[in-house]
């Protein structure tokens, strides 16, 4: 192993694989430092896992369908099946992350680094010390939880793609997307599921269509959603886990998952050694290149606190190798970025949510269609698909797009394109539908279903 560098990067995850190998790309000597797996959170413990836990919990969905289509179908769910396959696409995925490196001339290091200088750092284990002409930090993120009687009985998704058994019943503490996800996911696999969050509805941040949306067909596919409320105390019990909320309320259960927001991953850094302040909610402050107030010193993905999504943790280390060592100063834009929720309904989101749009525009055409989807025919259900198009009214121009139901995420990514283009309701209007698809209704809402002048809907 080399002492010296012209990169050193803090943190083997999407963010920081991409802007080493790009950098190694352009001729840069380049070395990369992860203390637990390549892939970090979004590989090992978040985003890939989660997808194909979710792709589990939805079979019980269209086993349910399928006897109206005329299937007859007797069906049983084994955990540990899903466990090892899950491990073991986890570790294929890890060995190519290194063999991507390595290909690319990218030493890896496995260790923990601490920052004790502006072009230094040194190794936890082997008290190794690695000079730099640059430093990227790209930690990633970790779960947060409060402070509570009986926290240490809680678990987070980092522990929950891992469970020795499937519990019988499960608390979710949190109304995020993470909490969302993992009450679709355990609710699915058949686990009596409530969740329970402080707010007076799920997904804060979210277009309230969506919002209220989600939560109507989480009670119909029989999650148990408590709002205004959260966990005061745990307990352990002979039979399990005893939760008293702060309305008084108590439940007795298996599992309590908080899922109440991540907070960037900067502990033991040794950011006090480069003069790094962090920012009011813990993240690295980066200027539009991903340079913190140490010349030297950059950050990219979840630890600066832009946008907690793992394509703009790739986007941003690749921008950083573009400017830092092919003299190709890049931005990355944030003002649109299109997201998933792999709830059950699915959402994909893309833009203003109504209020933000209501708040930058003084005259807004809302365009909104719910319906039954098309593999429900057969069978009553209170499931409905919902789209949702915010346009300015004085130019035409699409502001946010808004989808819950089966593909939604597939659909907002190429929505995604027209949107970043600039598209105008008129160039969705002119685009000629596929039929029979859920999709067609983007391009075939003609008449506002209601407008939105100076803050009133009209």
């Amino acid at each position: 192993m080399a002492n010296s560098y012209d990169l050193l990067v803090i943190g083997g995850g999407s963010g920081g694989v991409r802007a080493a190998r790009v950098a190694a790309g352009f001729g840069a000597k380049v070395c990369i430092v992860e203390e637990y797996r390549l892939g970090g959170t979004c590989v090992i413990r978040g985003c890939v896992p989660k997808k194909l836990f979710s792709y589990a919990s939805g079979f019980s969905t269209l086993f349910d369908i399928a006897p109206s289509f005329g299937w007859s179908v007797e069906a049983s769910f084994d955990w540990s099946t899903l466990l090892a396959n899950k491990d073991k696409e986890i570790a294929r995925l890890e060995k190519l992350y290194g063999s991507l490196l390595g290909g690319s001339g990218v030493e890896i290091v496995a260790d923990r680094a601490q920052i004790t200088s502006p072009n230094s750092v040194t190794l936890s284990s082997s008290g190794k010390v690695l000079t730099a002409d640059k430093i990227l930090i790209a930690t990633g993120g970790k779960p947060f939880v409060p402070s509570i009687p009986g926290i240490e009985h809680s678990i987070t998704s980092n522990e929950a793609f891992d469970l020795k058994t499937l519990p019988k019943s499960i608390v979710i503490v949190g109304g995020g997307y993470i909490a969302v996800e993992f009450a679709a996911i355990f609710n699915g696999l058949g686990v009596e599921t409530i969740l329970a969050y402080r707010g007076a509805q799920i997904l804060r941040g979210f277009d309230s269509h969506i919002r209220e949306g989600l939560a109507e067909e989480m009670v119909h596919n029989g999650i148990k959603v408590c709002l205004a409320t959260q966990p005061a105390t745990i307990e352990k019990t002979e039979n399990g886990l005893c939760v008293t909320c702060t309305d008084e309320m108590q439940m007795d259960v298996d599992q309590v998952m908080y899922a109440t927001g991540r907070v960037p991953n900067v502990e033991g850094l040794g950011l006090e050694n480069i003069d790094v302040t962090l920012g009011k909610h813990g993240e690295i402050p980066v200027d539009e290149f991903s340079r913190t107030t140490c010349p030297s010193v950059f950050a990219v993905g979840d630890v600066n606190g832009r946008a907690a999504l793992t394509p703009v943790a790739i986007r941003e280390g690749a921008a950083f190798a573009q400017t830092e060592f092919n003299d190709n100063p890049t931005r990355v834009d944030l003002s649109i970025v299109a997201s998933a929720v792999f709830s059950n309904p699915e959402i994909g989101t893309l833009g203003l949510s109504e209020n933000e749009a209501t708040e930058k525009f003084s005259e807004l055409n809302v365009y909104v269609a719910r319906f039954k989807p098309m593999i429900y025919s057969f069978v009553q259900t209170d499931t409905r698909m919902l789209m949702k198009l915010i346009t300015d009214a004085k130019t035409d121009k699409v502001l946010g797009v808004h989808i819950m139901g089966a593909g939604a995420g597939e659909m907002i990514q190429m929505v995604g394109i027209a949107v970043t283009m600039g598209a105008t309701k008129a160039d969705f209007d002119r685009t000629i539908a596929v039929h029979p698809v859920a999709a067609e209704e983007l391009v075939t809402m003609k008449e506002p279903t209601y407008k939105i002048v100076d803050g009133e809907r009209v």
